[in-house]
């Protein structure tokens, strides 16, 4: 399994989670020009969350929400205004989540071994 394929199973992973803990999800994978994506982008009550999906097999690099860099932030915020402007949301209070999943590899998928939301992770 590569990275590409581990970070979609991740991001299941999350919409899955997410969806179970009251969320409702409103897009996947939400893109726009070179700023890259939204891997998910819900309803929690009132908000509309943009969340950041960080999938790991190993903290030998640290915690999955680490790799949330300022670049990545900044990135996000920009494609958060995009998606806002797009849908005439403008007025809605916004959040942007992260959902770290700590997972081992199980033969040709991931087994999820934690999960972590972080609610106004930035």
């Amino acid at each position: 399994m590569n990275r590409h394929q581990l970070g979609k199973k991740g991001e299941q992973i999350a919409a899955d989670y997410l969806s179970e803990n009251g969320y409702r999800i409103l897009e996947r994978n939400f893109r726009s020009g070179r700023f890259g994506e939204i891997d998910i982008i819900a309803e929690d009550g009132p908000c509309i969350c943009f969340i950041e999906v960080k999938t790991r097999t190993s903290d030998l690099f640290g915690a999955p929400s680490e790799s949330v860099d300022y670049n990545k932030r900044r990135k996000l915020r920009s494609l958060a205004m995009i998606y806002l402007k797009q849908k005439g949301n403008g007025e809605r209070d916004i959040r942007f989540d992260v959902v770290e999943i700590t997972a081992r590899r199980e033969g040709d998928g991931i087994m999820p071994e934690n999960i972590n939301l972080i609610r106004g992770a930035f």
